[in-house]
């Protein structure tokens, strides 16, 4: 049992640097799949969702080869389709571009519905229409999806999203790469990591041209070569230092960014109060001055990020008036506003809003940390609240943020991980720096 102990009322002062990009991580893996060759990825994440991706490779026959701790060799020239993966598709949302990778590669894909963070419905149905107009039966039953194409190869189509899904456009772009002939996706997300998971496809010998405009043209190759590829700074992951920056204050240089991608998180910063300087590949965060409130409302890319909501709404937990905070993306991702009310946060959800009343200050407490981005929400609130706030359930914070109690300490935070044996009758525990 894995908690994180953080005593709050400590600024932040230093340099903190982003690792690679986790979505891109996530969606380049099992895009690896389809290339006969080694692909090196290089600036990859040491996160949970990526260790187990790798391992599914690995059951499936691929050779994966760590070269150092941000750099892998997969070569996947001789992979089956294995049932052995199950457990782990199970665990992570990530599987479900298995669905397109396996098409690409055999014609044929078996897997499991997704695991993952669970903040509201997430359904798979654009993913499966993108696979249908690709010539492809589905087959969903009893927790399993079965996918084959006709004639053993998809052939290209015109997909229209009916709403703009991230996992979609990247899932269908993957099953295009090897598919005979054409695909156009309309009404395409737009993120940068749908940018990056194009360009290390296109590395690896595939023609997918518009990826960051709503009109992705993937035009069929007969085969993917190996090659090396970096993957994009996490915008994520530097969004939500900025966020600690400016509840607990403090002045922070965020290295090995693409500021470009971070301003639509920038300038509510801004709004409120917050210093920022942009440099060519980093950005330094202060505040001294008391918070402002503003409206957040998330949309897909270039909008405000859907992933940076709960950081943004702990933040302005502690800003002077009345904020409003919008969720335009995904239903029911307010579950966390419970934790940070144990904390003294006001705040009321109705439907998909959240008005949040500013206080002067958090309390310490025992929190759960709900899902991926509430967890780092959590730890957000733990570094600015008086006294001692314990998070449990931090397997969730793992899955995307590598080594974020040792990356804030570094910066004067006082954060400790502790693991404590399951077993009750055992009193000893160990902590850890990170």
């Amino acid at each position: 049992m894995d908690k994180y102990i953080v005593k709050g009322g400590k600024k932040l002062f230093g340099e903190v640097e982003i690792s690679g990009a986790k979505n891109a991580a996530v969606a380049i893996i099992p895009a690896a799949l389809m290339v006969n060759g080694v692909c090196r990825i290089e600036n990859l994440p040491q996160i949970s969702d990526t260790d187990k991706l790798l391992e599914i490779l690995s059951l499936m026959g691929a050779q994966v080869r760590l070269v150092n701790k941000t750099t892998v060799d997969v070569d996947c020239t001789n992979v089956y389709l294995s049932d052995e993966i199950f457990e782990l598709t199970k665990a992570i949302r990530a599987s479900y571009y298995l669905i397109g990778s396996m098409l690409g590669r055999f014609g044929e894909a078996r897997t499991t519905m997704p695991g993952g963070c669970n903040f509201g419905v997430r359904p798979i149905d654009q993913h499966i229409k993108g696979m249908k107009a690709l010539g492809a039966t589905m087959n969903i039953g009893n927790g399993l999806i079965c996918a084959s194409a006709r004639d053993g190869r998809l052939k290209g189509n015109r997909v229209y999203l009916d709403k703009v899904s991230v996992g979609a456009t990247i899932n269908i772009m993957i099953a295009a790469v090897l598919a005979k002939g054409q695909t156009v996706i309309e009404n395409a997300a737009r993120e940068p990591h749908i940018v990056d998971l194009a360009n290390f496809l296109n590395s690896m010998g595939a023609d997918v041209r518009g990826a960051g405009t709503t009109t992705i043209k993937v035009r069929g190759v007969e085969a993917l070569h190996g090659g090396t590829y970096a993957l994009i700074p996490d915008q994520i992951e530097a969004g939500t230092y900025m966020a600690a920056v400016a509840a607990a204050g403090g002045e922070v240089r965020v290295t090995n960014v693409i500021p470009k991608h971070l301003d639509c998180i920038s300038a509510k910063l801004v709004e409120m109060g917050v210093e920022i300087e942009e440099g060519d590949d980093y950005v330094t965060v202060k505040r001294d001055a008391v918070l402002r409130h503003t409206n957040v409302k998330t949309l897909p890319y270039p909008g405000f990020p859907t992933d940076m909501q709960p950081q943004i709404s702990t933040v302005l937990c502690l800003a002077e008036g009345t904020s409003i905070v919008t969720e335009g993306v995904w239903d029911n991702r307010f579950k966390y506003i419970n934790e940070l009310r144990k904390m003294g946060a006001e705040i009321h959800v109705d439907g998909k809003v959240a008005v949040i009343e500013g206080v002067s200050g958090l309390t310490g407490a025992p929190v759960a940390a709900c899902d991926l981005r509430a967890g780092a929400a959590m730890v957000i609130a733990g570094l600015c609240a008086e006294g001692t706030t314990t998070i449990e359930d931090v397997e969730y914070i793992e899955r995307g943020y590598q080594d974020i109690v040792g990356k804030l300490r570094k910066l004067g935070a006082d954060i400790v991980a502790v693991t404590e044996p399951n077993d009750p009758a055992d009193k000893t525990a160990t902590a850890s720096a990170g």
